[in-house]
């Protein structure tokens, strides 16, 4: 009996989805812009991942660090309702 050979497909190409914040030229990501900061959160309230927003590294830590800063002041909550 003879083995069946496998074709290798071809890779496809696909375009990468870059960081918004780096196509808007976004230098700094401030608590007090909420409606930025609310689109980076889950429905739980949760921090989404960089895999998921699809944000650099360092846009992802300035994201953090503002989501932190409006929970300390309140514009946030911890949890959802």
């Amino acid at each position: 009996m003879k083995k069946k050979i496998k074709k290798k497909t071809p890779w496809i190409k696909v375009k990468r989805k870059t960081c918004l914040f780096c196509q808007e030229k976004i230098k700094e990501i401030s608590w007090l812009d909420y409606e930025i900061i609310r689109k980076e959160l889950s429905e739980r309230g949760k921090i989404l991942s960089r895999r998921i927003t699809k944000t650099c590294a360092k846009h992802q830590r300035m994201m953090t660090r503002a989501i932190k800063q409006a929970r300390q002041l309140g514009l946030l909550s911890y949890t959802s309702k």
